[in-house]
């Protein structure tokens, strides 16, 4: 396991889709990609490549490395120090799994390092207990759409295939809003007619995506959970949620806890160039500004390349500059 380097690419995801909340979530194909690689001497390295990465600590204390050594201290392994690379294309606090991502990808990439010791339901166990909730961490380990739930002590999940004509149009407005935040926004009891009609709304999406019923999809997002109560921290959210299926859009949701907001269309939709620039502009008109990027659901977890060490060839950057956005 010494003489042997992994690189990782694990897709970005969204959660909840309007009324899944911690419950459904979806891949995309947006990326982050990690490496790492063992030290036989020498003290840990971390390299982090990218833009938003400044604040992530470069020592031990740092994610990645101490999931790394979750997953070896349960393998029954020994790899103290490390040399890990990380490039991501997942703007970080955007509601898009930039977390998620990391975990999955550090897990994948330790265990791939090890020999692969350790079941993907494993895997998936670890990372929901670390994240809190599996839709992120579930989307991203096994690509698709997934449908999930955590008693606390275990992790269940359904994986469904996107349909082929499914595409995502995401707005991500230019500020940060951290998940704790975002949960603090929401109310500590709700309506029994809401905790209904959002027990309604999930079931019916989930079915709805699982059958291709695109005409559905619109009745089928609303949600009464946290959206109503997260719009306050997003200017134009309300407006956008309430209209964008007026210009194109199939259903239209809060991308996790946010700030980015999320619609999904019809491939052959004639109307995306109007859904785009619906969005920016109503997030314009509340002085905000906002990247809107077109992706796919990615229908594949992490990609994981394993290298001798002898066969290194070129660095992280120039083995993977080819797939990166920038």
């Amino acid at each position: 396991m010494m003489d042997r380097r992994v690189i990782v690419k694990v897709p970005a995801s969204t959660a909840n889709l309007g009324p899944g909340f911690d419950t459904l979530g979806m891949a995309l194909s947006l990326y982050a990609w990690i490496e790492m690689t063992p030290l036989a001497s020498g003290e840990t390295v971390i390299d982090l490549h990218g833009e938003g990465l400044d604040g992530i600590p470069r020592d031990k204390s740092n994610l990645i490395y101490k999931i790394a050594q979750i997953v070896f201290d349960e393998a029954g392994v020994s790899i103290p120090e490390l040399h890990i690379a990380m490039y991501s294309d997942i703007p970080l606090t955007r509601g898009l799994g930039s977390s998620a991502s990391a975990i999955v990808g550090a897990l994948t990439a330790a265990n791939a390092l090890v020999g692969n010791p350790l079941s993907e339901d494993r895997l998936f166990q670890i990372a929901t207990k670390l994240e809190g909730h599996p839709d992120n961490v579930g989307a991203s380990l096994f690509g698709g759409i997934i449908v999930s739930s955590w008693d606390g002590s275990r992790a269940e999940l359904i994986r469904l295939e996107p349909h082929s004509q499914l595409e995502v149009l995401v707005a991500i407005p230019a500020f940060q809003l951290s998940t704790e935040k975002a949960r603090h926004a929401l109310p500590s009891q709700i309506a029994m007619s809401d905790a209904v009609f959002n027990v309604a709304s999930s079931s019916l999406l989930v079915a709805a995506l699982a059958s291709g019923r695109f005409d559905l999809i619109k009745h089928a997002m609303r949600d009464r959970l946290h959206q109503p109560y997260r719009a306050a921290l997003i200017p134009g959210m309300a407006t956008i949620l309430d209209e964008a299926t007026e210009h194109g859009a199939l259903g239209a949701a809060l991308s996790g806890a946010g700030p980015t907001l999320l619609a999904l269309v019809d491939a052959a939709s004639p109307d995306k160039a109007e859904l785009e620039a619906f969005l920016i502009a109503t997030l314009q008109k509340e002085g905000i500004q906002a990247e809107t990027m077109w992706l796919k659901p990615c229908v594949s977890g992490p990609e994981v390349t394993v290298y001798s060490r002898g066969s290194e060839g070129a660095s992280f950057m120039d083995q993977i500059k080819g797939e990166v956005r920038a």
